[in-house]
This record gives structure tokens, C-alpha cells and sequence, in this order.
């Protein structure tokens, strides 16, 4: 699609109130990391978000800028990313599948809008999740990953013991202060809620799937990186409950490569809780404040 074509293609009657207000635009989103510095906009970087909102303005004509529900690090994959955007209700079509199929011909092929929805005003995509799942793929095939699934998987030379990964991962579930799995942000808590942590394994295949209520930058890859050094042998399970005691990023644990990874999914509450889920994530929390689920996100 050109960009003669996208001008020519007027929108159809606006959503809402006959367009003299916004609306809130929901997003789902799916990309192949390689190819992006990450999701967040950069000066002379292609990432997720660049590529995203220079399409939506060239098709909405209206400055776009979105909020999503993680900050992907570079080389990070997504099938489930969800983000959301304020447009004047003048710009919205009826037909939002529509837009969909505009954008499947204007985007890259490493990249797509799978869905976009009208939200609740209330909906803030980072913010009112309750939840983020992640996988991470390891391949211990003696070949390695399967070359289809080489951009996501990672190809690791030694065998791993899925025993000895259960037993560690079973310290980590729950809500605990993560500073050693994180790298430092200026104020920011590394107190956080993970609610699963398991691997299933299929032959030489084996998927970590880790979820929270937030991460903190890098967390999924080093919590990842410290147990596959269990899992082959290098350290005891016990070595990941001793470094929950730690209160600054453990030089020990090594951040597994970004490729094996994917945000596949996140869960938001019914609409008539997303404004009071949106003002309990947001309060500043001190981290040693354990007895409180209610975690700020920061991803």
C-alpha cells in the first residue's frame, strides 16, 4: 500500500460521540525482535515503536504516540504485546478490521497489528495489566535450534537436568525482592510477584514459562540465564535462594541472550476495575513493603 493510497482512503463515520472527543484505541501486537533495537523509539534506531507509529500517523494523520505494556528489550519477540493509543474520533472507522488489513499491507512483515478494539477510557495498557506471560526457548539438540525456529530459540550445547531446574525455580515463585536478577533503574522497586515459573520439555525442547505482575528490566532473561547454570550442573538450587537475599544486581547471574525470548500474553481486569487497577499499580511503593501485592510495573 503507498502512501498515495493511504491518503486517498478517507476514514468511515467516526466511533463514539460524533467525534468531538478522543477515543482510547486498544492494540495487540506481534513481532520478530531480530530486526529492532527494542520496542521504545530511539534517534537513529528502528524499533517496534518507530515503525509503528509512523504508520498510524500516516494512516490516521494524526500524531500517534502509544503506550504498551512492556518495553521490550532488542532482539525480544512479542505474539502478544498490547498497547494503546488516544486518536480524535473523527479518525476512527467503524470498520476497525478494516484497519487491520491496511496496516498487514503498510507494515514490514516483521511486524503486525493483530487486532484493534475501542477501549474503555480507564484501559492503560501498562498500567492496568495484571499480568505478563513470557516463554523462553532452548533447544539441546546436538544440531541445535531447528532452523525455522532459530530466532527464537536458543541453542544450547549442553544437556540440562529438569529437575534440578524445578527444584531452583520453585524458590523464585512468589513475591520476593528480585534485585539480583535486575539490572538498576533510578527509583525504581525490584519487588515484584511472580505467580508461575515452570519448563515443560518435549525431547530436546525445552520452554521456560514465567509469569508476574511485572518485571523489571531484564529480569525474565537473567532468571532465565541463572537457571540454566543449574540446570547443567554448574550451581546448586539452592544458590538461586541465596541470591532472593541480595540487594543489588548478583555479577553471578548471566543474562540469558534476548533472541530465546517472547512476550506472549498479558491479562487485564474486567473494565469496571481497570481505573482502580491502573491507581494501585501506580503508587509508589518502598521495596521492602512485601506484605502488599499491589506492585508498581516496570518494564
Amino acid at each position: 500500500m503507498t502512501p498515495e493510497e493511504v491518503q486517498e482512503e478517507k476514514p468511515a463515520s467516526p466511533v463514539g460521540d460524533g467525534g468531538l472527543s478522543a477515543v482510547r484505541l486498544r492494540l495487540d501486537i506481534a513481532y520478530d525482535g531480530t530486526g529492532f533495537a527494542g520496542w521504545a523509539r530511539q534517534r537513529d534506531q528502528r524499533t517496534v515503536a518507530g515503525v509503528l507509529e509512523e504508520a498510524l500517523s500516516l494512516v490516521l494523520r494524526t500524531p500517534i504516540e502509544l503506550t504498551c505494556a512492556g518495553r521490550t528489550d532488542a532482539g525480544v519477540h512479542a505474539a502478544g504485546q498490547v498497547a494503546h493509543m488516544d486518536v480524535p474520533a473523527t479518525v476512527v472507522p467503524e470498520d476497525l478490521s478494516r484497519l487491520v488489513r491496511r496496516f498487514a499491507r503498510l507494515l514490514p512483515v516483521d511486524v503486525r497489528i493483530t487486532d484493534i478494539t475501542v477501549a474503555d477510557p480507564a484501559f492503560d495498557a501498562r498500567f492496568s495489566a495484571m499480568r505478563r506471560h513470557y516463554q523462553y526457548r532452548v533447544s539441546t539438540a546436538p544440531y541445535g535450534a531447528e532452523p525455522v525456529r532459530a530466532r527464537d530459540t536458543l541453542a544450547w550445547p549442553r544437556k540440562l537436568d529438569t529437575e534440578r531446574i524445578g527444584a531452583a525455580a520453585r524458590h523464585l515463585v512468589g513475591l520476593h525482592d528480585f534485585a539480583a536478577f535486575c539490572r538498576h533503574r533510578e527509583g525504581a522497586t525490584t519487588v515484584r510477584e511472580i505467580q508461575r515459573l515452570d519448563w515443560v520439555t518435549t525431547g530436546d525442547l525445552h520452554v521456560a514459562h514465567v509469569s508476574a505482575d511485572a518485571f523489571c528490566w531484564s529480569m525474565v532473561r537473567s532468571l532465565v540465564g541463572a537457571l540454566l547454570a543449574v540446570g547443567e550442573g554448574r550451581r546448586e538450587p539452592e544458590w538461586i535462594l541465596s541470591l532472593l537475599s541480595e540487594r543489588a544486581r548478583a555479577s553471578s547471574v548471566t543474562v540469558a541472550p534476548a533472541h530465546g525470548l517472547s512476550l506472549v500474553r498479558v491479562d487485564y481486569p474486567p473494565d469496571n476495575e481497570l481505573r482502580a487497577r491502573s491507581e494501585a499499580t501506580r503508587r509508589v511503593r518502598e521495596p521492602v513493603s512485601l506484605a502488599d501485592p499491589q506492585i508498581p510495573a516496570e518494564n
